[in-house]
């Protein structure tokens, strides 16, 4: 099978998943072409940006001879006239959406001198547009995947899913939203994690120590709730508890949430480790006790570094949010909490604290869970299987 995989400004910090996906699904012998919207503006600090860039192809902008070729169809031009009177969009959008056409086009003419059989978009923002267009000018099927609450994807999802072969969700909570508002068919719907290779994480011996090491991953976004991590082990420390916590990641909100780590008078416990790339990532997880996930809002679907994190024997506290109930069980291998629940993150972390033995415990079933669950060798298997599986759609 020859699969094109579209990710909106790919390669970022976030993407190494997708990157694990591709590697997967090259293992299991499909010719995968890499497809994006436009190269990122921040640098990507993981080892397989540079091999990844080079190897995609990008959209924007559309290249004006691919345009033409594509564009001599004439009979499509009713078909993708119709696509675009049928969105809900102000002038600008509608402007915005004749470019996204273009792209369909350069689409086209790339998916036929590639010969692809299939698209597959890890988005349902405005470049799932592109992929159902292209697919009313002639081009080959299309599915998408839904990576977090709908209503962040802009409108006008029924007109990206109708064409589609299906869409999959990272995880149930949103596959239960595309059935029930964008009227998609139990039968097209389906939920597929982003996976990790579970193999390149190990559970290191964790000898007795003085201290609880926390760490979390993500971006410094305020999205991400570290102000209510923050407060949580200061409230903590004033119990009792011995800690330290490991912070890596950049993002636009660093200043913000620097400040909530003075406010709170952590500077002495807390080490700010900035973007690092996998393999430090790797270092810095297997170095610690329990991995922290404070997130508020609908800013999650299913976190990889949580699946990282597991993959590494590490209990979760966990704000529950998008997948993340589907992802740990309350007691079991990890620690559930309500979101901006300061003192259930408090209390969490005087548990792991003062009891080596659960901790051990939840993370030996961590380990577990994400071994049986997200391997991404058998999230890459089940995203082909639906897609051979899954009939083609006009």
């Amino acid at each position: 099978m020859r699969l094109g995989t579209l990710i909106p400004e790919f390669p970022t910090q976030t993407h190494i998943f997708f990157w694990r996906e591709i590697e997967a699904l090259r293992e299991l012998g499909v010719e995968v072409h890499l497809l994006s919207s436009r190269p990122p503006k921040d640098t990507c600090p993981h080892q397989f940006a540079t091999v990844a860039r080079a190897q995609t192809h990008y959209l924007y902008p559309p290249r004006a001879l691919s345009v033409v070729r594509s564009l001599r169809a004439a009979a499509s031009y009713p078909k993708v006239a119709a696509y675009l009177a049928s969105l809900e969009l102000s002038v600008k959008g509608r402007a915005r959406a004749l470019g996204y056409a273009a792209c369909a086009a350069d689409l086209l003419d790339y998916a036929r001198t590639q010969q692809l059989d299939h698209l597959h978009v890890h988005s349902c923002a405005d470049f799932a547009h592109v992929a159902a267009m292209c697919r009313l000018m002639g081009g080959p099927p299309y599915s998408l995947t839904l990576h977090g609450d709908l209503a962040t994807y802009g409108h006008d999802h029924r007109q990206k899913f109708e064409h589609a072969n299906f869409v999959a969700a990272a995880a149930r909570t949103y596959e239960r939203q595309i059935i029930e508002q964008t009227g998609v068919p139990p039968e097209r719907a389906t939920t597929i994690w982003m996976g990790v290779d579970t193999s390149r994480f190990t559970v290191p011996e964790r000898p007795p120590h003085d201290e609880l090491r926390l760490v979390t991953v993500s971006r410094l976004a305020l999205g991400k709730g570290h102000a209510f991590a923050f407060q949580a082990l200061r409230r903590a420390l004033d119990q009792g508890l011995k800690a330290h916590y490991t912070v890596v990641g950049q993002g636009p909100d660093e200043a913000k949430i620097r400040a909530s780590l003075a406010e709170n008078r952590l500077e002495a416990v807390v080490t700010m480790r900035g973007g690092l790339d996998e393999s430090e990532v790797k270092k810095v997880l297997e170095s610690q006790d329990a991995f922290v996930l404070s997130s508020v809002g609908s800013f999650e679907a299913s976190p990889v570094a949580l699946m990282e994190a597991m993959a590494c024997g590490l209990p979760g506290v966990v704000s529950i949010i998008g997948g993340t109930p589907d992802m740990v069980t309350d007691g079991v291998d990890g620690f559930l909490v309500a979101q901006q629940d300061v003192e259930g993150l408090a209390r969490a972390f005087l548990k792991l604290g003062t009891d080596v033995a659960l901790r051990r415990r939840l993370g030996a079933a961590a380990r577990e869970r994400a071994e049986r669950t997200f391997n991404s060798k058998v999230v890459a298997q089940k995203l082909l299987d639906t897609i051979r599986s899954v009939p083609a759609r006009a």
